[in-house]
């Protein structure tokens, strides 16, 4: 069985996430998620803009990767729209 890693990548610069302030071109150095929900939400309270995260396994061909979309803050929510 193979096993999957769970990556942050920068859109733009193809660069994975290894820490704050720090993203390289190796996935070996990125840091690995324990899990998508843990990632989603590092983004999320970090507010990293243009990031995807990559699930990533041994071999290339089934590497998965899912836009990870920024939350709308309350300015951004229009209440009437949510209500019955």
């Amino acid at each position: 069985m193979q096993r999957m890693r769970i990556l942050l990548q920068q859109k733009e610069t193809g660069c994975y996430f290894k820490d704050i302030g720090s993203w390289v071109r190796d996935t070996a150095e990125a840091m690995d998620f324990v899990s998508s929900t843990a990632a989603i939400e590092f983004c999320v309270n970090n507010k990293l803009p243009d990031v995807q995260m990559v699930l990533k396994f041994q071999d290339q061909k089934f590497d998965i990767v899912l836009p990870v979309q920024p939350v709308p803050g309350p300015q951004g929510i229009d209440a009437s729209k949510h209500l019955g």
